[in-house]
């Protein structure tokens, strides 16, 4: 159940529209539910923002539909990261309306009322290889409700292609940039832009880059002072931290 819910759950008791033993009923499973093999946090959206998220590798099909349904059952949108196409097919024989997102390998149900996205995040990519883990802060970022536009394949090898997105990057509240290789783009972006940016190192790259290490070490030691970094791949975590500093900074574009 999402602050929202809650809320109109409480205005209908206050009006006399809803009993009181038909509210405790509803909130009989906040602030968490056991199911087993996992225990539901139905409080995340109200303390957090937005609910608990489904990371689907080392759980079974069953599993992820187990804790999707339960997540579904308080009303508002899912996500599921790293999801297979297998994954999804059992979510969606359960809830036809769920969306996969292929390249991003995530799952969304959107449930609830559904307002227009607001803010402005900007999600920069280096290359074409390092967009599966900026889709998945595209998609962690709009179900999070930010307007999000898309900056692809502008790496530093090419700077004329990033320079040519300058002004649509300088009117973004925060900026999340994703690279791979030698990971120097999120330090270009940075001396660009008087907005937070949140550095996301790629895994791609020949073998001296070690895994994705390369680009980390190189955002870690940036010197552009806005520059922040999460862990190797972790798009998520991105788009995630990015949507919450999108809604505190507010919503102008």
């Amino acid at each position: 159940m999402n602050e929202s819910a809650l809320r109109l759950l409480l205005e209908s008791v206050r009006a006399g529209d809803t009993s009181l033993n038909d509210a405790v009923d509803k909130l009989r499973l906040l602030p968490f539910e056991d199911i087993g093999f996992a225990t539901v946090d139905h409080h995340r959206a109200i303390r957090c923002g937005f609910p608990e998220v489904i990371y689907c590798p080392g759980k079974t099909a069953e599993q992820v539909v187990g804790i999707f349904s339960r997540l579904a059952a308080g009303a508002g949108s899912v996500l599921a990261s790293r999801a297979s196409r297998e994954v999804f097919e059992a979510v969606a024989a359960k809830f036809p309306a769920a969306e996969y997102h292929e390249q991003a390998r995530t799952i969304t149900l959107r449930q609830g009322e559904q307002t227009e996205p607001v803010g402005h995040i900007a999600i920069v990519a280096a290359g074409t290889s390092d967009l599966p883990v900026a889709e998945e802060a595209r998609v962690t970022a709009e179900i999070m409700g930010g307007r999000v536009t898309t900056h692809y394949d502008v790496g530093v090898a090419g700077l004329h292609r990033l320079l040519a997105a300058t002004a649509e990057l300088q009117q973004a509240n925060v900026l999340v940039v994703v690279a791979g290789m030698e990971g120097a783009l999120p330090s270009v972006v940075g001396g660009l832009v008087g907005a937070p940016v949140i550095a996301v190192p790629t895994s791609v790259g020949y073998g001296a880059s070690f895994g994705g290490v390369a680009a980390l070490l190189a955002m870690l030691n940036s010197c552009a002072s806005n520059v922040s970094v999460v862990n190797i791949d972790n798009g998520f975590a991105g788009g995630y931290i990015a949507a919450m500093i999108n809604i505190q900074t507010g919503i102008g574009d």
